[in-house]
């Protein structure tokens, strides 16, 4: 059971990050909340039920109550189908809460790529960044989709290495390594680069966080 939610956000359309039965559940649990989504994926969430739901393009920007919420961009890729691939936009996102200030950063889905640095400046300095490590070999097919353990923290470094929590792993069998690979090769990745302990804050399946 879920408390009231009052911003959902979405990163991309891939079935295993967008489920059509999850988006009516929530929309009918939950139809007050505010659905933000990338350029592309209002009439999926329409369809479905959603009754308030903005479009993105990367470095847009929302006030939801009191939260700045900005669409960040990522290295990935969308589709559903055939014929669709590239027909949405995928996403990350970065969200400022008022004084006293917390900021998060959540990935999405994505690859290594240039934007890190660029959306710290915009929207840091972050007091946590999530993310991905999951879903990464082998390398020649799948780095330009996904990060591994130490991609990600390279790229949290780039964002001036906030606290990080890892997510996009032990899910769904997607790729080549094991399943319980991506958070060791983390944390290992972590202390190499000299980080904090008490900064990688790996969660259990289900855990809640509050900051």
């Amino acid at each position: 059971m879920l408390p009231p939610i009052d911003v959902i956000l979405q990163s991309h359309n891939h079935y295993d990050h967008l489920d059509h039965r999850t988006v009516r559940r929530l929309a009918q649990a939950h139809p007050e909340a505010d659905w933000l989504v990338p350029l592309g994926l209002a009439p999926f969430m329409q369809t479905r039920g959603v009754r308030r739901t903005t479009e993105l393009d990367w470095w847009d920007e929302r006030d939801v109550g009191p939260v700045r919420i900005a669409c960040t961009p990522a290295q990935h890729f969308s589709g559903r189908g055939f014929g669709d691939r590239g027909a949405t936009l995928w996403c990350g996102w970065a969200l400022a809460a008022p004084p006293p200030t917390k900021r998060v950063f959540f990935a999405g889905d994505t690859g290594f790529h240039p934007e890190f640095a660029l959306i710290a400046e915009r929207y840091g300095p972050f007091d946590l960044a999530l993310m991905p490590i999951g879903a990464y070999e082998p390398r020649w097919f799948m780095r330009y989709v996904h990060m591994n353990p130490e991609e990600a923290v390279a790229a949290c470094r780039a964002l001036g290495a906030p606290p990080m929590i890892p997510i996009h792993w032990g899910t769904f069998k997607l790729t080549d390594e094991a399943m319980d690979e991506p958070p060791l090769r983390a944390r290992a990745a972590w202390r190499a680069a000299g980080l904090p302990a008490d900064g990688y804050r790996q969660l259990a399946h289900g855990e809640t966080l509050t900051l």
